[in-house]
């Protein structure tokens, strides 16, 4: 009977999509991002819009010379978490912002203990503190200024990671990771491990 009355609030929260959709969805989300819909059904049908529109915006920053074009903790990355961040803290609030990145990064745990992929690699320890990181400088943009456009974030955003204002993971000229002593850091060893070797530095960091 609960499972029902869960399900029934998620199809009514996410209205446009097909209900076999959207249950398929919640039931896909880790644990500490299904709470979170839970407790914010009204504001859940935005979030899901902002997150499509942050991976959109990333996944066309890459395709360009603008920022390094790396997806899993380089520049791009910074900037798909932070401007998620900034839209969210538009429309659904600071605090339910936060909330919502802090359960995204406790299913990455429950990712990394089942052994399953985000974003292409298994998460450990160092991109959760650069996500949650990264997710501050976003929250706290639009936090000051609400009325910012998309643009405007993105210009913001842009400029920020190339002062070295984000975080990112170190990594050589041939996308390797490396520690902070600049040695290449053995794929092999990053292997089921939740805290490792990798360096994180400032987003204007290069090697």
């Amino acid at each position: 009977m609960r499972k029902l009355i869960i399900i029934l609030f998620v199809i009514v929260s996410f209205q446009e999509i097909e209900a076999q959709s959207v249950v398929k969805q919640y039931f896909n989300l880790p644990i500490p991002e299904r709470f979170w819909v839970i407790t914010h059904i009204f504001k859940a049908k935005r979030a899901l819009k902002i997150s499509k529109e942050a991976r959109y915006k990333a996944d066309s920053i890459a395709n360009t010379s603008i920022l390094d074009g790396d997806k899993n903790g380089g520049q791009v990355d910074a900037f798909r978490h932070s401007y998620w961040q900034a839209r969210l803290t538009q429309t659904i609030g600071k605090r339910a912002s936060y909330k919502l990145g802090k359960a995204h990064e406790k299913g990455n745990y429950i990712y990394y203990k089942h052994h399953k992929l985000e974003e292409g690699t298994i998460p450990d320890k160092i991109s959760t503190d650069m996500d949650l990181f990264n997710n501050k400088i976003g929250i706290s943009i639009t936090a000051e200024n609400k009325n910012l456009s998309k643009k405007e974030i993105e210009q913001i955003l842009i400029i920020k990671i190339k002062s070295g204002e984000l975080k990112i993971i170190a990594k050589d000229k041939n996308a390797n990771f490396i520690d902070c002593e600049g040695n290449i850091i053995d794929n092999k060893s990053l292997i089921g491990k939740w805290e490792n070797n990798k360096c994180l530095v400032n987003s204007n960091y290069r090697h």
